[in-house]
């Protein structure tokens, strides 16, 4: 084989030529995994993101009325849930690494879906305020512990497609949101209670019953895992420690905290996260209020919020499932913040409210399979290497992702809806310019490093007769920095 020819050798095929652990047996432990881990999880993500947003459906038949909150005191309660959001994520996960996922997870479901009844029972503003924080403080722990999990029972290269799946329960919970949202509308007056009342009260009892379900079926960490045989326990943590370092135990070291706020791949990731945080959650919170602005009446406008978001859940699997079998992520996210950009462009200079409505779709399908490509395992749990520095690199994109969730649900202020919230609409498109700017800055980033190894490592010919072996690679603690690591673009 020529150099030429060597150099376009990329990592894909080099993983694929080594690895020992692609075998059909293999397969059928990963399905058995697929089938105990992805139906319960993903509805436990669909329940949790129907229980935030759903304040937007209840908006529309008349929460703030009643309440007596005024326009700027909705967005403050909004911008509530995600402060508690960011601040209790990371103990959160703290809690989780010491306790077991079988038990911490659905009782984290459980305790939010009981929050999510008692939106229903609040009688003020000040009511609202802190069970919309109460909210955020339950809720927080649940995307990063399913992302972890994922992590202790698949290889990097595996998880993408499954944490698709799972985000994509997000853009269904707008659309059974929606659907729900026009039922429980018609009981108004039932029982002495209004009918935004009774979307909190019978989601959250919703909740509540899938997590008493949750208990039975979501498992344990993987070295104990009564679903699986003793010889799957050990095939699954011989196929994790050989892809990464997730079957290795690492001692905490300060060393490796600096190494992440250090690195300007990780600060990128964050940054990307908070371009796309800001376009997902003001979406999907006023897109019930975005819609009755077109011009159509408010049960009219639950409705319509269905097929957006059904779009969009068929966007993001189809989406991943290319990207995936390309192993590229970059362009994909790429591309789907210019379709966002598009359907914003749409619905800003649209002239009837049917093209409008298209605009939504567009912006809808963008906005949700960039951050479902984004957060697929999360881009920085694919490529940081070193079980510390991916933590601090993992809770840096989230937490400063979610202060563009903030940003989102304080700029789409309903003073600006009466031009149907033109400009925080033209704000949303610079921050999609923005994420599509640092997705690029990635790609060529990564893209020149893993090219630059490819080099390093033709020069000095195979693995095994480089100056560096793998074990002075561990004790120089070079984690993601070693010649023979890969990115995954």
């Amino acid at each position: 084989m020529s150099a030429t020819q060597d150099e376009k050798l990329d990592s894909k095929s080099l993983e694929e030529a080594l690895d020992p652990f692609d075998s059909p047996e293999d397969k059928k432990l990963v399905w058995k995994i697929d089938l105990r881990l992805i139906p319960i999880l993903t509805l436990l993500y669909l329940m949790s993101f129907l229980d935030r947003t759903n304040i937007g459906n209840a908006k529309l038949l008349g929460l703030t009325t009643d309440l007596h909150v005024a326009a700027p005191q909705y967005n403050t309660a909004l911008a509530l849930y995600f402060v508690a959001y960011v601040l209790f994520e990371v103990p959160a996960n703290i809690i989780l690494k010491r306790f077991d996922p079988q038990i911490w997870l659905p009782t984290l479901t459980l305790v939010w879906g009981i929050v999510s009844i008692c939106q229903g029972l609040v009688k003020n503003q000040a009511g609202l305020f802190g069970i919309r924080v109460l909210l955020g403080i339950t809720e927080a722990g649940l995307f990063p512990g399913v992302i972890y999990l994922f992590s202790v029972y698949y290889r990097r290269h595996e998880r993408s497609w499954r944490v698709a799946i799972f985000f994509g329960g997000a853009a269904l919970a707008g659309a059974f949101g929606g659907i729900l949202a026009f039922g429980i509308g018609k009981m108004d007056g039932v029982g002495g209670r209004k009918g935004w009342e009774w979307i909190f009260i019978l989601e959250g009892i919703i909740t509540v019953t899938v997590s008493l379900l949750a208990y039975f079926v979501v498992p344990t960490w993987p070295q104990r895992a009564t679903f699986l045989t003793e010889t799957e326990r050990a095939r699954l943590l011989a196929r994790l420690k050989f892809d990464s370092d997730s079957a290795r135990e690492e001692k905490f070291e300060w060393f490796f905290v600096f190494q992440a706020f250090t690195d300007h791949l990780v600060w990128a990731y964050a940054l990307l996260f908070h371009g796309f945080a800001f376009v997902l959650y003001s979406l999907s919170l006023f897109l019930p209020t975005i819609i009755a602005g077109l011009g159509f009446s408010s049960w009219q406008a639950q409705l319509l919020t269905v097929p957006p978001n059904t779009l969009a859940s068929l966007t993001i699997w189809f989406t991943v499932w290319v990207s995936s079998r390309n192993n590229v992520r970059a362009p994909f996210i790429i591309g789907a913040a210019f379709v966002a950009i598009i359907g914003y462009i749409v619905l800003l200079s649209g002239r009837t409210p049917g093209a409008q409505y298209v605009g939504v779709h567009l912006a809808a399908a963008g906005v949700y399979t960039g951050n479902a490509l984004l957060l697929r395992d999360s881009w920085p749990g694919e490529n940081v290497s070193g079980q510390t520095k991916r933590a601090v690199a993992v809770a840096m994109q989230i937490t400063i992702g979610d202060i563009g969730a903030i940003a989102g649900v304080l700029i789409y202020r309903p003073q600006f809806s009466s031009h149907g919230f033109r400009k925080p609409h033209i704000i949303a498109i610079g921050y999609l310019v923005f994420a599509a700017a640092v997705a690029t800055y990635l790609w060529v980033s990564m893209s020149r490093e893993n090219k630059r190894r490819n080099l390093l490592i033709i020069d000095h010919g195979e693995k095994g007769n480089l100056d560096v072996t793998e074990d002075e690679v561990q004790q120089q603690r070079l984690g993601d920095r070693s010649v023979f690591y890969r990115y995954v673009i």
